[in-house]
C-alpha cells in the first residue's frame, strides 16, 4: 500500500513507524526539513519538505498514485485542505485528517456536513479521543491502561504488581489450576522498562506491570485476584478546563449516578468559557499547582484527580501534589513517553498518552479488512488487535497449540456465537470468531498472515 502521511510530528512519526515496518512505501511531508530529515534517517521512509496542502508537493510525494493520505499536520485548515486536494486533484481514494477545533468537528458531526463538499473519509479528534480515554481511567481506577475490545466483552487492564498481589511469584499456568472459572489471561509484562510476552512458566514479580486480558463481566474478580480494589468515583477534581477537561467534565455530567465534580482552569478567558458550557460543574479560575485552591476544590474529599493541562511537568506535578494533600488516585496527561517512568516512583496512579490514544485511533480506521480493533502499547511496542477469523486463514479450524504464533504472540480473548471463551490451547479457532490477540511490534506482519488480512487495505 501506498501512504502519503502529512505532517511529521509525534503522531505522524509513528504511524509511519507502524507502517513502514509493515513494508508499505510510506513518504512523510512536512514543511520543517528536520522533522523530515528526523523520519527518513530513522524509518524506512521517503521525505518532503513543503507545505502538504499544496498540490506540486504531493505530487512530488507520489500522490497520483497513493492508496492513502493520512493529514496530521498541527493545522486543522491545512489537514482538510490536504484532504480536498488528495480528492479533487489526485482522486485518492482513502483520506484520514486530524482536527482539534470545536467549531470544525461540530460542523462535521452535524447535518451541514457533507462528504462531497468535504471529502474526508475519517476524522480523528485527539481531545475527544483523549477525553474518552481519560473517563476509562476513571471508570477502572484500579487499572493504569484500560481498552474495551469485543463490542464491551472483553476488557484490556494494566495492573501493577505490588507485594498485596496475592499471585505473585506464581507461574502463570498455575493461576488456571488455582482460578479455572476465570475468563483471564496475562498477555504482557513489562520488567525494567521491557515489554514482553510471558510464557506459561514466566512469573510475575513485584515491581512488573502486566497487560492483562479478562471477559469484561469477570474484570472486578480479576482486579480483586491481583490485590486490587475498585473504588467508586463520586466526587472528581478536573485540573485542567481546555478541551480534553471541558469534554470530560460534560461527559460525566450526563452520567446517571450523580457525580460531582470540580475543574480548575488558570486561564480566566478559558475558565468562563467552561463556567458557560457546564450546567452543575463548579469552575474555579486559578493555578491547579496552589495549595490552598486545591483545598478550596475539597482535593482532600476527592475520590480522584484528573491533570490535563498542556504542560506535562505542571501535570506531573499537580498530580503529585493532589496525592500529597490525601487524593487517593491521580491520573495526569502526559506528551513525553521519557517521562512515563518517573510516573510510578512518584506515586502517580495512571497516565494517558495523547499521542499513543490518536495512534491507536488512526491505527483503528486504516487497518480495514476484518480487523476491528486496534491499540497500542506503551511506546508502540505491542498491539492488541481485534479480528474476524476468515475462512482462509491459517487459524480458521485449528486449535490455538496447533497455530504457528511467533513467540511475542498469545491469544487474549475469543467470542464465539456472541459467547466470550477463555482461549487455552485445546480451543479450536473457527471461521467467523472473533479475535483477540496481544502482538509484539516485530511480529505484527506474522500475525497479518495469520488472520490472512494484507497490509494492502483495498
Amino acid at each position: 500500500m501506498k501512504v502519503i502521511i502529512c505532517g511529521a510530528g509525534q503522531v505522524g512519526w509513528q504511524i509511519a513507524r507502524h507502517l513502514s515496518g509493515e513494508r508499505n512505501d510510506v513518504t512523510v511531508v512536512d514543511n520543517n526539513p528536520d522533522l523530515v530529515r528526523r523520519a527518513t534517517d530513522t524509518l524506512d521512509v521517503q521525505g518532503i519538505a513543503g507545505f502538504a496542502s499544496y498540490p506540486d508537493i504531493l505530487k512530488a510525494a507520489g500522490a497520483e498514485d497513493a492508496d492513502m493520505i493520512i493529514a496530521a499536520t498541527h493545522s486543522d485548515e491545512v489537514n482538510m485542505v490536504t484532504c480536498q486536494v488528495a480528492h479533487s486533484v489526485f482522486a485518492i481514494n482513502r483520506k484520514i485528517a486530524r482536527l482539534r477545533s470545536k467549531s470544525y468537528l461540530d460542523a462535521i458531526y452535524s447535518d451541514l456536513y457533507r462528504r462531497d463538499h468535504m471529502p474526508i473519509d475519517v476524522v480523528i479528534s485527539p481531545e475527544r479521543e483523549v477525553a474518552e480515554a481519560a473517563l476509562r481511567r476513571l471508570a477502572a481506577p484500579a487499572a493504569f491502561d484500560t481498552e474495551q475490545f469485543l463490542g464491551g466483552k472483553g476488557t484490556l487492564l494494566g495492573i501493577r504488581i505490588t507485594e498485596e498481589t496475592p499471585v505473585v511469584n506464581t507461574p502463570l499456568r498455575q493461576l488456571t489450576d488455582l482460578f479455572s472459572t476465570l475468563r483471564a489471561i496475562v498477555v504482557g509484562v513489562r520488567r525494567d522498562g521491557q515489554l514482553f510476552a510471558p510464557a506459561p512458566g514466566d512469573q510475575l514479580f513485584v515491581g512488573d506491570s502486566a497487560y492483562v486480558f479478562s471477559a469484561t463481566e469477570d474484570v472486578p474478580r480479576t482486579l480483586e485476584i491481583f490485590g486490587k480494589t475498585q473504588r467508586k468515583q463520586e466526587r472528581v477534581v478536573v485540573i485542567g478546563g481546555g478541551n480534553v477537561g471541558l469534554a470530560v467534565a460534560r461527559a460525566l455530567e450526563s452520567r446517571a449516578e450523580r457525580m460531582r465534580v470540580k475543574v480548575i482552569e488558570k486561564d480566566r478567558r478559558c475558565a468562563e468559557r467552561a463556567a458557560d458550557a457546564l450546567e452543575r460543574t463548579i469552575v474555579l479560575n486559578g493555578d491547579g499547582l496552589d495549595a490552598l485552591l486545591l483545598r478550596e476544590a475539597g482535593i482532600e474529599r476527592a475520590d480522584a484527580v484528573l491533570v490535563v493541562t498542556d504542560d506535562d511537568k505542571t501535570n506531573m506535578l499537580a498530580a503529585v501534589r493532589a496525592k500529597s494533600m490525601g487524593c487517593p488516585m491521580a491520573i495526569c496527561l502526559s506528551n513525553d513517553p521519557s517521562l512515563v517512568p518517573l510516573m510510578d516512583p512518584l506515586g502517580i496512579d495512571a497516565y494517558i498518552n495523547p499521542r499513543a490514544t490518536t495512534v491507536s485511533s488512526i491505527l483503528r480506521h486504516i487497518r480495514l479488512g476484518r480487523v476491528r480493533a486496534v491499540y497500542s502499547i506503551g511506546d508502540a511496542e505491542a498491539e492488541m488487535i481485534e479480528t474476524q477469523v476468515l475462512s482462509t486463514s491459517p487459524m480458521a479450524g485449528r486449535r490455538i497449540r496447533e497455530i504457528e504464533f511467533p513467540e511475542g504472540v498469545l491469544v487474549g480473548g475469543v467470542v464465539k456465537a456472541g459467547r466470550y471463551v477463555r482461549p487455552g490451547a485445546e480451543t479450536r479457532i473457527e471461521e467467523g470468531d472473533l479475535v483477540v490477540l496481544f502482538a509484539m511490534a516485530d511480529d505484527v506482519r506474522e500475525v497479518e498472515r495469520l488472520l490472512q488480512v494484507s497490509i494492502d487495505f483495498f
